[in-house]
């Protein structure tokens, strides 16, 4: 049990789970941005909540898709599609003893490209600028895992 202690201690660990944090906490900002759309524009997808702006006939024209609202929708659903599998692979990158400053150059470089992504996507921003923060995000996660598979995995 030492050894795990020791691993859950060390810096790498620490900035694992600084990050991962932040990228958590900027996808459950996704989930009230989302809501703050759904409210200003009047786009709901499910009847109740539509009782605040009407009843019957009236509340039914609430029940729409707004592009907006799908736009923001969109950016979580990418978030959710990068930030779950960097969470898990970096997990195992940071218990594999990688040095620090490549781990925090592997998390650094995600975060921030996940923020920038969804500045990209929110703004919105021409193209290539959200492709190019989605490939960065992804490559770091594919580099994670691409060191777990050649140093510390069995195969």
């Amino acid at each position: 049990m030492a050894e795990l202690t020791q691993l859950i201690d060390s810096e790498v660990f620490l900035a694992y789970a600084t990050y991962t944090t932040i990228v958590l906490l900027k996808m459950m900002l996704m989930s009230i941005i989302t809501a703050f759309f759904r409210m200003t524009r009047k786009a709901f997808s499910n009847p109740e909540d539509t009782a605040t702006f009407g009843k019957g006939e009236n509340a039914k024209k609430f029940l729409r898709s707004d592009p907006e609202v799908e736009r923001v929708r969109r950016g979580h659903l990418n978030d959710l599609e990068n930030i779950v599998p960097f969470i898990g692979i970096g997990l195992l990158y940071a218990l594999s003893g990688p040095a620090l400053s490549t781990a925090l150059l592997h998390f650094r470089i995600f975060v921030g490209a996940r923020i920038f992504h969804t500045i990209a996507y929110l703004t919105p921003l021409p193209q290539p600028s959200r492709g190019l923060a989605w490939l960065a995000g992804y490559a770091v996660t594919i580099s994670m895992a691409y060191r777990l598979l050649t140093t510390g995995l069995y195969l």
